[in-house]
Order: structure tokens, then sequence, then C-alpha cells
């Protein structure tokens, strides 16, 4: 996990078009070639989950599953 309240250097952040502004949602972080970063949209100065791309892959494909 990344220092809470530092940016991460080189990552770009975008929220989920699901969030319809409400701010509630995970927003994910690219830039880094090997990772993904993940935070919550309501608290952009907080931790930093750093995730690898197969990871999040996996993660997000489980989602298409269910």
């Amino acid at each position: 996990m990344d220092e809470p309240g530092r940016a991460v250097p080189g990552v770009q952040w975008r929220t989920s078009s699901y969030s319809n502004g409400t701010g509630n949602c995970v927003e994910v972080g690219h830039g880094r070639s090997s990772s993904v970063s993940l935070r919550d949209s309501k608290v952009a100065d907080g931790p930093v989950v750093v995730v690898s791309r197969a990871a999040f892959a996996e993660l997000t494909g489980t989602f298409g599953r269910s």
C-alpha cells in the first residue's frame, strides 16, 4: 500500500461511470506499467492499494462471471 496522503507518481485516476457523479466509488489509477492503483473516491488523499495487473484482471473478471 502506498503511503496515505501522498500522490502516487505517474498515475492518472479514473472514476467509474457507474458512480453517477455521487463520489461513492472506487477510483482506478493507471500509469504504472506493472500495476493498478485503487483508492476511495471520497478520500482522494487517503490510502492507496496497488495490485498487479494480473490480479486486477482476475478481480474484474470475477465480477463479470457473477
